[in-house]
């Protein structure tokens, strides 16, 4: 793509957009938990189905649609049909989920909402992981990378803080329906205007010459691994830090509530602050992400947050262990500052919506199908046993942060295997 300056109203639908679909991300990997947990049942296992049925949806919602929007030549646009109708769907199945809470039989009520998140998560994958994530691809060069990443993390930083500083303290004062209830609404708004504002960069003006399943098989090929060696070895790199975040963050706030002894507005307090620190940490590295070599500041990130993780889990006093929480987060997220915007330069320019969708197996599917399931285990295996409204089950302790550390180590080893060639061109 020739260079070019991102107009105005994009940036203003970029923003937009991503800080909508984060603040929904965010509120969906913390705060759908507690619901279940506070709701449901205190037995650990249904939030490691849940987190792993919606991992497995994300991740195929993603492939398929990401596929369908590098393909399409509608008069509407390429991705902006996709992004627009799947805001809106996005946030009418956020409106719909707590009403599984009606369900009186714990046994279906579990069943039923495993299926309400995933469906929520196919809308919402369909429009942000896919169609959104390669748009914001689409409109920036490779130079321009860094600070469109530096937006975009931005807007998770900023949908983080009013996720954790916000939620707590309104599921507190109002409950978990009402609060759900102005969610969906928000994400329904922002997808008429941002949609409405967002323009899509021309299609290539030739139409796909293969059929839909032959591209999508190729993703699955060994010669596409070989032809993006460097890609995979950096997926693989997120993939393992992916599992030792999901061991423990699935069950964060259910840890701090009932072993540290914390209320949810207390939570959003420390959380919000906590974010707001990690973003005034973070956010710069995705300018100096286009500066420095990327792998060596994914290293040096990598390691400062494992040590952050051990840490927080050896403290019990309020504000150490917001300290520690600050170097766990903010260290994590350069990283990630870094590994997306090496990853989108990494990206083949004429499929990038599949490409994506590949990302989310390592990025989302495996990491949330495993790491969840890691942290179930050793809950049931570790945790205090409990009994709360009738249902048994256990209270998280502090293992599940100590053995995530240690996993996010080892996501340094796909590294070594670049080379020194290719390491000096990241």
């Amino acid at each position: 793509m020739a260079e070019h300056k991102i107009p105005t109203r994009a940036w203003i639908a970029l923003a937009l957009l991503a800080t909508t679909g984060q603040i929904a991300w965010a509120v969906e990997n913390s705060w759908f938990n507690t619901f279940v947990y506070d709701m449901l049942t205190p037995d650990p296992r249904p939030v490691a189905w849940m987190v792993a049925a919606s991992a497995i949806t994300a991740t195929l919602t993603t492939l398929i649609m990401g596929t369908l929007s590098d393909r399409a030549r509608w008069r509407f646009g390429r991705r902006k049909p996709f992004i627009l109708l799947g805001y809106v769907l996005w946030g009418i199945s956020t409106i719909v989920f707590p009403t599984v809470a009606y369900i009186k039989t714990t046994s279906l009520a579990i069943v039923m909402v495993v299926i309400l998140d995933s469906v929520m998560t196919f809308f919402g994958s369909t429009a942000n992981d896919a169609a959104f994530n390669a748009w914001t691809t689409d409109i920036a060069t490779s130079n321009q990378r860094g600070r469109v990443e530096g937006v975009l993390n931005a807007a998770v930083f900023v949908a983080q803080i009013v996720a954790m500083a916000a939620a707590g303290a309104l599921i507190d004062q109002v409950g978990y329906f009402a609060f759900f209830y102005a969610l969906g609404g928000i994400v329904i708004l922002s997808g008429f205007i941002g949609g409405g504002l967002l323009q899509d960069v021309p299609a290539p003006a030739e139409r796909p010459q293969r059929s839909f399943l032959a591209e999508f098989a190729d993703l699955f090929q060994w010669r596409t691994v070989k032809e993006n060696r460097l890609l995979f070895l950096l997926l693989l790199n997120i993939m393992i830090a992916g599992i030792g975040s999901q061991v423990a963050m699935p069950y964060l706030i259910i840890y701090l509530e009932n072993f540290i002894g914390m209320t949810k507005t207390e939570f959003s307090i420390v959380g919000g602050a906590v974010m707001l620190g990690s973003a005034i940490l973070a956010v710069p590295f995705g300018l100096l992400a286009d500066r420095w070599q990327r792998h060596k500041m994914i290293i040096l990130c990598t390691v400062v947050s494992a040590v952050g993780g051990l840490l927080f889990s050896f403290t019990r006093m309020l504000i150490p262990l917001a300290l520690a929480a600050l170097v766990w987060q903010a260290w994590a997220m350069a990283a990630s500052v870094a590994g997306v915007a090496w990853l989108k330069d990494l990206l083949p320019e004429e499929s990038r919506g599949r490409f994506l969708g590949v990302r989310m197996i390592f990025w989302i599917a495996i990491p949330m199908v495993i790491g969840p399931a890691i942290g179930s285990q050793l809950i049931q295996s570790f945790g205090q046993p409990i009994v709360a409204n009738g249902e048994a089950g256990f209270i998280p302790t502090p293992i599940i942060f100590q053995v995530g550390a240690v996993i996010a180590l080892l996501a340094l080893i796909p590294l070594l295997f670049m080379g020194k060639r290719q390491n000096q061109a990241a």
